[in-house]
This record gives C-alpha cells, structure tokens and sequence, in this order.
C-alpha cells in the first residue's frame, strides 16, 4: 500500500472513530429523552461514515439474506393493500435503512482503536449514569422528565409522561449488555453495569413495563450460556430464533385452542389480553395467505391487529408470507451462529444477551418495521462490534514531537 493510501485510510479511521465517539455522548441523552429519534441519529452516523461502507467476504452470505428479503418486500407491495404517498413508501425507507445502518456499523468496525476506546469508555459511564438517574426517576415518579416533556413540548397529562418515560428503559435495557462489556475491554469499571441493570428493573417494576422486568433476566439467562458454552450456546440460541420464527403462528395457534378449555377465559392483564387479541386475529389472517403473504405493510389495513400485530415474527408471515418469515430466520440463525467461539469471549456473550432482549422486545410490543426500533437494533450491533474490535489506551496517542526526532 502507497503511503498516500495508507495517510487516507488513516483519516478514515479517525473520522470513523470520532463519529463513534459522537454517538456514544448521544446516546444517552436520547435514550433518555428522544427515545424515537434514534432512527435520525443512526442514519446521521451512516450517512457521515458513507466511505467506510465496505461487505466483506464473512458479512457477504447475511448481506445476501438482507438483499433478498428487501426485493421480497418491494415485490410484495404489488398485492399490498396498503398504498401509502412516495415519502411514506416503507420499501423505500427500508433500502435507505439497510445502506445507511449498515454503513455505520462499517464505520464501527473501521474506527481508529484508541477512539473506539474512548468511545466505549464514555457510553459505560454515560449508560451508568442514565441507570442511576432512571432508578430516581423511577421512585419519584418521573417528576423531572414530566417537567421537561411540559417545558420542551405542549403541557401533558402525567400517565402519558409516564408512558412515554417507560420506553426509557428499552435503549437501557437493550444496551446494558455490549456497553457494559465493551467498556470492561476498554477499562472502564466493572460495577458500571450495575446501574444500567438496576435502572432497567426500577423503572420497569415502578412504572409496571413488564417486559424490561424480564429482560433483566433473559439477558443474564442468555449472556450466561453463551459464556458458559461458547461454542454450542450460540448455536442453541441461533436454532431457537430460527424456530421462533418459523413456528410463531403455530404457537399462538397451540395457545389459543389451550386457553379456550379454560373455565371463564384466560385472565391477564388488559395490556395483555389486547396482544393475545392482536395474535390470534393475525394468525387467522395468516391463514389466509401463508406463502406469499398480504404484502409489505398490510397490518396497517386490519382492524383487529392494531398498526402492526405486536410480535415481529408474526408480522413477517402476516405481510411477507413463509418466504418472509424464512428470511428472517435465516438472519437470526447466521448472525447468531457467528458469535461461536472455541473460548470464552465476554463480548460475544453480551453481544447474544442484547440480540436476545431484541428478540424479546420485537415479540411483545414493537412493529418490525419501526424506524427507532430498527435503529435500535442497529445501535446495539455497532456497540457489539466496537467492543469486539481492536482498541488501545489513549494514552498510545503517538507524540508528534518524537515523530519528528525519530524521522530525522
């Protein structure tokens, strides 16, 4: 390589690890406080990282998973009853997604070590410290944040500030992991992630977010097998995905014919007795149409389903059909299965316990499609991959006085 090419991937390098180094003060604060404007931000990150773009020969056979699960979804927009105007085209925003996250995961790999460091090093102490503010906000039931919501937007009732600071825990919850590793590779305190653990379960307990109660321990459940056994936990939990997928219609299918048999009904709470509504109408609608499926988008179109079913797995076989629902599985069992180690690797454990609390939430509340959610996901990815790459201390920083004496 010339040594103009390599002064240019040099620079490449730095602006890449000065963008992560952005994105780690960030992201806190949106966690916090813009928790849906994650999609922008990532995309930010993308668009300004554009040149380290790169798919290289191991990312190749997820990219092709990825590429051929889109063209199903543009295709599927010809039977979509669902017509939205050009600026709301969800296959559109989708190929922009795809190109701009996977941009900025690029940039995360291609970042210079010694700020990729620092970049880890700020998100543990920024993710701790937003664990320890949650749990306050937690127990005075979020009076600052239902302050700033009234200062910072149009004055709102306190159970939609509340509902609203319960989303807080998501970005929490879901990073906790990749942060709190890829901060120990790059020194920062253990103890760190005890915070961010127990601002999760605070403001899930006090604010009654049941699913960021049980991530606490689906991400510990699932971060521990991998670590204990890193090379079939990542296997097991790839076969896991993949079957959820797979047999998500199934299941809800098994559930329904259970809970009929029940004397006077199932009964749960009305957030969840919504949901299993929610699913059953979706599986009688998959039924319909199982292999091509209703088209990209259709959910919107169904009145008993909501804007979207609550459950990923059952919104890909509701608008993309078998084909779409064996895409997915497909890419949740390739990436997982990547994370197999001959040893022992705490970033690999944390990096399958975030994909695990991903899994988790997209099965009880969140649309497949959703522009932070995907964003979401794509954060957690570049975290883990930050973790796992090469870093240094800054105190490697080279000096460029010695530079100098040691050319002359």
């Amino acid at each position: 390589m010339s040594p103009a090419s390599a002064a240019g991937r040099d620079r490449l390098a730095l602006w890449c690890g000065w963008v992560m180094v952005g994105l780690a003060v960030l992201t806190a604060p949106f966690g916090w406080l813009f928790y849906q404007g994650f999609s922008v931000l990532i995309a930010l990150v993308g668009l300004l990282c554009l040149p380290a773009l790169r798919i290289n020969e191991g990312d190749r056979p997820v990219a092709v998973v990825l590429l051929a699960a889109l063209a199903w979804a543009a295709i599927s927009t010809i039977w979509s009853p669902h017509h939205p105007p050009l600026d709301a085209n969800q296959g559109l925003k989708l190929t922009a997604e795809l190109v701009l996250y996977w941009s900025a995961w690029c940039a995360a790999r291609r970042a210079d070590p010694r700020l990729a460091g620092l970049a880890l090093r700020i998100l543990a102490w920024s993710l701790g410290l937003l664990g320890a503010w949650l749990t306050v906000e937690a127990f005075t039931w979020g009076a600052v944040y239902h302050a700033l919501r009234n200062a910072l937007y149009e004055p709102t009732r306190i159970d939609l500030s509340l509902k609203s600071l319960a989303e807080a825990a998501y970005p929490l919850a879901l990073l906790w992991p990749v942060a709190a590793a890829g901060g120990v590779r790059a020194g920062a305190p253990q103890w760190l992630a005890i915070p961010m653990v127990i601002g999760t379960f605070a403001l899930g307990l006090q604010l009654g977010s049941d699913a960021q109660v049980v991530a606490v321990f689906v991400s510990l459940i699932v971060g521990g097998v991998v670590l204990a056994w890193p090379r079939g936990g990542p296997k097991a939990l790839a076969l896991t995905a993949a079957a959820y997928f797979l047999l998500a219609p199934a299941i809800v299918l098994g559930v329904r014919s259970v809970t009929r048999g029940v004397p006077g009904g199932l009964q749960v709470q009305e957030s969840w007795s919504m949901r299993l509504g929610y699913w059953s109408n979706t599986v009688d609608a998959i039924a319909e149409k199982p292999l091509l499926g209703w088209g990209l988008d259709a959910s919107r179109t169904f009145s008993g389903v909501g804007l979207h079913p609550h459950n990923g797995a059952l919104q890909a076989w509701l608008e993309l059909g078998a084909l779409g629902a064996a895409a997915a599985a497909l890419f949740w069992a390739m990436s997982l299965r990547r994370l197999s180690r001959e040893g022992r690797d705490l970033m690999a454990a944390a990096i399958a316990a975030s994909a695990g609390l991903y899994l988790l939430f997209e099965a009880v509340g969140h649309g497949i499609w959703q522009e932070h959610w995907l964003a979401m996901g794509a954060l957690a990815a570049i975290v883990g991959v930050l973790g796992s790459g090469p870093l240094a201390p800054w105190s490697t920083r080279p000096n460029r006085r010695s530079a100098a004496k040691s050319s002359t």
